[in-house]
């Protein structure tokens, strides 16, 4: 930092090596490197000296980024690399910050009563990373455990969806009446330094409803014999217990809010949602979208499990994706009458046609799927949009159409592609069936994310192999039918 001439001070530009970017890699890196090193002590001659590593390991390092190199051991290293941290504070971070296949590890590995011991010591909105991934057996016994407050606390926790606000949100905040002054407020803040501060302090009224907030800007400008209500903004946005994620991430990102409250029906203030519980939330449902695009039902980072129930997660999927093979090759059997032509001509060039049509009809669908994510994708929008993706399509297949006549017609002519045909016809042929094949999966790719919105199915499944697999038997079909028009009419 620098001081100009009048006295303002002049922030420095920071190195190109605190960008996001380095400082991704340089954690990334890290993770490895902590990987390794684990790895390695495990292989030591003796076990003395595997433990003197590991202790040396947990001592020098943070627990959050221990946690996050854990997933990159085996099994059951993980567990020994937990019980090395001294201090439950420790223990917590690392459970916490760590994956799901870690943690459950873990729980197998520790007693009732040392997980009595954590769960004690978690915040409640941090505790859902801990129950979540036990034993229905584990849960129960630990409950028993627990005192009457906590055990309270913990039921009414997961009486709400996995996929609702109340996991998200912390019941430790700071709300205060609205005349309260700012010296006051400072004061509590200061004799509560475990309370998480989220930027933000809400004001209520005599009623514990919420009126509004201060930031922490105006608690420093302000002097402090300011009352609250005489400088609070009104808490405009608010959510439910009950909201949804998606409701939750669609309002923080509009909005660029900061520590979101939690309201019931009439208006209390029951929680806060900070800024890494929205990043946690962002992360699971970016995972739930890659688990429906690539057709599976486990999640991206779901825990490794035995080889059958992870055939159980993908064999509906791949089911189906036989059952569309099997029709394909009925549709093969069908145009088997033109063998004179079939078997040397148009199954030749069914591979090309099906790659193209395939993946011009995933950009279609990709394009629409992210659009509603965004909440770009409104009624008044739908059909300008679809309209553009099929023009776009048809542009596509036209010019790529063009393209594989000129080139096929190119290799007969060198004699590359033998038919008996000549190069014009066989470069006709090939074009203007790869053209309508094109146009089959851009309309596949813009009609099927729309259909599955409306019945109510993520528009994710339509970037998955079902309907890459129901792409191939129309564009298939178009094709052939094409082929066969023109070569009764050229032939």
């Amino acid at each position: 930092m620098k001081e100009c001439a009048h006295g303002a001070v002049k922030q420095e530009k920071p190195p190109v090596k605190s960008s996001l970017e380095a400082r991704l890699l340089r954690a990334q890196q890290l993770d490895r490197l902590l990987a390794e090193r684990i790895d390695k002590a495990f292989h030591k001659q003796t076990s003395y000296v595997c433990l003197d590593n590991l202790i040396a390991i947990a001592t020098e390092h943070s627990p959050v980024d221990l946690a996050q190199a854990a997933s990159m051991l085996p099994s059951s290293i993980r567990p020994l690399l937990f019980e090395n941290f001294k201090q439950v504070t420790h223990k917590i971070q690392f459970i916490i910050h760590t994956d799901s296949a870690t943690r459950i590890a873990i729980f197998r590995h520790i007693s009732d009563d040392e997980t009595k011991e954590l769960l004690e010591g978690t915040a409640d909105d941090d505790i859902p990373y801990m129950i979540d991934d036990m034993s229905e057996r584990r849960y129960r016994k630990i409950l028993e455990l627990l005192d009457a407050k906590k055990a309270a606390a913990i039921k009414e926790l997961t009486s709400h969806s996995r996929n609702s606000a109340r996991r998200l949100m912390s019941t430790e905040f700071f709300a205060f009446d609205q005349e309260t002054t700012l010296g006051e407020v400072a004061e509590i803040i200061r004799e509560n330094p475990g309370v998480e501060f989220t930027k933000k302090v809400f004001v209520v009224d005599a009623e514990e409803k919420l009126l509004g907030y201060i930031s922490a800007r105006q608690m420093i400008v302000n002097p402090p014999y300011v009352k609250l209500k005489d400088i609070a903004r009104p808490a405009t946005y608010v959510v439910y217990p009950d909201s949804t994620r998606e409701e939750v991430v669609e309002m923080v990102q509009r909005y660029k809010i900061s520590g979101l409250p939690v309201v019931n029906e009439e208006r209390e203030l029951v929680g806060v949602i900070a800024d890494e519980d929205i990043i946690e939330a962002v992360e699971d449902m970016a995972d739930m979208t890659i688990a429906c695009m690539t057709g599976t039902g486990e999640k991206a980072s779901e825990p490794v499990e035995s080889v059958f129930k992870r055939f159980l997660c993908r064999a509906p999927w791949l089911l189906v994706t036989l059952l569309a093979g099997f029709l394909n090759m009925s549709v093969m059997n069908v145009f088997q009458q033109y063998e004179g032509f079939f078997l040397t001509f148009i199954f030749f060039f069914v591979p090309l046609v099906t790659g193209m049509s395939g993946n011009i009809g995933l950009q279609s669908s990709a394009i629409l799927v992210r659009n509603i994510a965004l909440g770009l994708l409104s009624k008044e929008t739908r059909r300008e949009m679809m309209i553009r993706e099929i023009s776009l399509g048809l542009f596509t297949g036209a010019i790529f159409g063009l393209l594989s006549g000129f080139f096929v017609a190119f290799l007969h002519v060198l004699g590359v592609v033998s038919m008996s045909l000549s190069p014009a016809v066989l470069g006709l042929i090939v074009g203007i069936g790869l053209f309508g094949a094109c146009i089959t999966g851009t309309l596949l790719g813009v009609v099927s994310p729309i259909f599955f919105l409306r019945v109510g199915i993520d528009p994710a499944v339509s970037s998955g192999p079902i309907v890459t697999a129901f792409n191939d038997f129309l564009s298939m079909s178009i094709y052939f039918v094409i082929s066969i028009f023109l070569m009764r009419l050229f032939v």
